[in-house]
């Protein structure tokens, strides 16, 4: 999909930060959207800043957790827009506890949005997109999909899972040859609230974490790369229609390390190189 115009773009957790900003580009770019999030006001602020003269913007609240939330969604969607044609899997959580004393409790919830949400989404939206002759499937994993990070495991779970569901079906889509594609968004530090807002588990002191205010502010000084230019490298990789896209420099310099040497890249982390969340 190279231009946008007229096109029905679907952007799950779009209240703030990726998801904001993915509605407004694809805003400017001419598309109707379809928003959704739990955050009922951010919605409506982001809906209310995408709107364009012409263009059509829904908004509905879902869990994407719940996958029949997110099947009446996409009926709706359909039903109002008359079609679809891509559908960005943005919604995510942080949780940050080692894997000792991480509460199953808190495993599930963050797997039930960041890996299921996916699923949820991708699984439902995807008859729609064939049935709209051309779609693209876009979903978020972060660099934490490719390697594990202390206090992460469920977040690296998540994203590695999401990886991995995506790059299958890219080539499934290929040899369907459908008018459907499908890329993997590996997003490095980008400047959302995703820190602010994640749960901690306990046992974190354990790993150097004393307090987790202070540990969330010194993740947040390694965000770099802002929401809006993230969402313009990840529409670019859907243009370019790309199998895997890392946004922001940092993002491509852990890829390097990791796939150049894995046993120094966990040495380095060990060393507290990367902290996450």
């Amino acid at each position: 999909m190279k231009h946008f115009d007229g096109r029905v773009a679907a952007i799950t957790g779009a209240a703030s930060g990726i998801g904001r900003s993915l509605a407004l580009e694809m805003a400017r770019r001419g598309a109707h959207l379809a928003l959704s999030d739990v955050d009922d006001e951010g919605l409506a602020e982001t809906a209310r800043r995408a709107q364009r003269t012409g263009l059509t913007v829904t908004t509905a609240r879902v869990d994407v957790a719940d996958r029949g939330e997110v099947e009446a969604w996409a009926e709706a969607v359909v039903g109002d827009h008359g079609g679809v044609n891509l559908i960005f899997n943005n919604a995510g959580v942080a949780l940050g506890a080692p894997v000792e004393t991480m509460a199953y409790e808190d495993l599930e919830w963050l797997m039930g949005i960041n890996f299921w949400g996916v699923v949820h989404g991708t699984k439902t939206f995807l008859p729609h997109l064939k049935a709209a002759g051309e779609g693209h499937v876009v979903n978020i994993s972060s660099i934490f999909g490719l390697a594990g990070i202390p206090s992460q495991s469920a977040y690296n779970a998540a994203k590695f899972a999401v990886r991995g569901f995506t790059e299958a079906l890219r080539v499934e889509l290929d040899i369907e040859r459908c008018g459907v594609s499908a890329t993997s968004i590996h997003p490095g530090g980008i400047k959302t609230n995703i820190a602010r807002n994640a749960r901690m588990g306990a046992g974190m002191e354990d790993l150097g974490d004393t307090d987790p205010e202070q540990a969330r502010r010194d993740f947040e000084k390694m965000f770099i790369t802002s929401a809006e230019k993230a969402a313009g490298e990840i529409v670019r990789a859907v243009q370019l229609d790309r199998r895997r896209a890392l946004v922001g420099p940092d993002a491509k310099a852990f890829d390097l390390l990791v796939r150049a040497s894995p046993t120094l890249a966990q040495r380095i982390i060990a060393r507290g190189g990367a902290r996450a969340l």
